[in-house]
């Protein structure tokens, strides 16, 4: 029996020979899965780890044509490109002033290759950085952001961008100095930047550059001509302090709290309060000087930004729950938003803001006088502009001097206001504006109706 049975469980050479098979596939699968997680090096996961929070920006500006002169007519189109990162779920997102500047028409494309319309929602030409929207269907990924108070000259960075149009490509060096100064053009200086060796050409303007652990460290910004492997980046912490600025003044059109907030905690955690306006919101929730936000709402606040973030889109009558630490302790306290007062500003710098769209600060005689190789006697320097406002379509950018109107000079907020109330203000529609921008006068017009000088 035992001798009729044993063929049975004797294998055949052609069975030995599948088996063999097999068994190399699944070697070779194990090999293959070994391989190529090898190969996920820390710059592919830094990569994969903010891709998805990385835009693409394209559009369309009208540049003077060499050789012309401020004002002329002749001027040809060219196509702009850069790069962005998003900032909040909700759309926003941070870039060049330089890239969006002019841009008639602002196209985005996401990583998944969906395209949008932005809109320019904040800008500041002095540090060049700027905060565009787009309206998505779903929340968006926001870029993970690090910190630049503990860079390395030497220590690995990658930079991700639109280089030359060339979508998301990623670059990567070291940092080859800090703090450095940059002239990069007559109009803009720089006077602390990251330099890099990780390429940056054009089009990675906007785009992040990284450290090894997928933070955002600096915003790319510039390439020295004519030099290889020399690129420059904004700190990161520069820029997020700027971008919590930009978004304040978006903030501030919608509600008002009455909270100063102190600059970022060096430890991130948390924004102090540094004073609580009189009779504000925040008084009467129980907010004090000195006290340290660590949540607003459901979003946790680590810096400033964090802290503006929690309030964009937020409608007067909302009340958030508000967690700060005081004296080694934890309070929940109850913050009512309410509407912007009209006694926040002056009732001069108020009349400009609401008929111009214009928030505008004197300039000291001196000051003007060492700034500005001009005839003007003085002006007033742009430091807000509203949006959709006739000073917005009219082109003009906070950073712009106001020197005149009509037949009169603004030399201070009574010149403006004195325009302004004329009660035939209307017949002179539409007004001719001077501005001073980087030594140059320019000129628009605003439409004044009967309906607005009355106002």
């Amino acid at each position: 029996m035992p001798d009729q049975l044993a063929p049975r469980f004797r294998p055949s050479v052609s069975s030995c020979l599948v088996l063999l098979v097999l068994a190399a596939v699944v070697a070779s699968g194990k090999a293959a899965v070994a391989a190529s997680e090898s190969r996920k090096t820390p710059i592919v996961r830094a990569v994969e780890r903010v891709r998805d929070s990385v835009v693409n920006i394209k559009g369309e500006k009208t540049v003077p044509a060499a050789g012309s002169q401020a004002g002329a007519s002749d001027a040809r189109r060219v196509n702009g490109m850069g790069t962005g990162v998003i900032i909040d779920h909700r759309g926003y997102i941070l870039t060049n002033f330089h890239v969006v500047d002019g841009v008639r028409e602002i196209q985005v494309t996401s990583a998944d290759g969906k395209r949008y319309v932005a809109k320019l929602v904040a800008r500041d030409p002095e540090t060049d950085l700027a905060i565009i929207k787009i309206d998505a269907a779903t929340e968006l990924p926001v870029i993970p952001v690090g910190t630049s108070s503990d860079l390395m000259a030497g220590e690995t960075v990658i930079a991700v961008g639109n280089a030359y149009g060339y979508e998301h490509t990623v670059t990567e060096g070291i940092i080859s100095a800090l703090h450095r100064p940059v002239q990069v053009s007559d109009a803009q200086f720089y006077d602390d930047l990251i330099q890099t060796s990780a390429s940056i050409n054009p089009g990675n303007s906007g785009g992040p550059l990284l450290n090894i652990d997928g933070e955002m460290i600096g915003i790319n910004v510039a390439v020295r001509a004519g030099a290889q492997g020399i690129g420059f980046a904004i700190p990161v912490d520069k820029a997020m302090a700027v971008a919590a600025k930009l978004l304040a003044s978006v903030n501030s059109q919608n509600v008002w709290h009455g909270l100063t907030i102190a600059d970022d905690k060096p430890d991130g955690c948390g924004v102090s309060v540094a004073a609580v306006a009189a009779k504000s919101p925040a008084a009467e929730s129980g907010l004090s000087p000195g006290d340290v936000i660590i949540k607003l709402g459901d979003q946790p606040v680590n810096k400033a930004v964090d802290f503006q973030r929690s309030l964009l889109q937020r409608k007067s009558g909302e009340t958030l729950e508000v967690t700060v630490r005081r004296d080694s302790q934890e309070l929940a306290l109850q913050l009512t938003l309410a509407s912007p007062p009209e006694t926040s500003r002056p009732q001069t710098t108020q009349l400009a803001w609401e008929l111009l769209g214009l928030e505008l600060r004197p300039i000291p005689q001196q000051e003007f006088r060492e700034r500005f190789q001009t005839r003007y006697r003085g002006g007033l320097l742009v430091i807000n502009v509203r949006p959709d406002s006739a000073a917005a379509q009219q082109g003009i950018r906070p950073g712009d001097v106001l020197v005149g109107m009509h037949i009169w000079e603004t030399v201070t907020l009574e010149n403006v206001a004195y325009i302004l109330r004329r009660p035939d203000l209307a017949t002179f529609s539409p007004v001719k504006f001077f501005v001073l921008r980087n030594n140059e006068t320019l000129y628009g017009y605003f439409p004044m109706t009967l309906k607005t000088a009355q106002r």
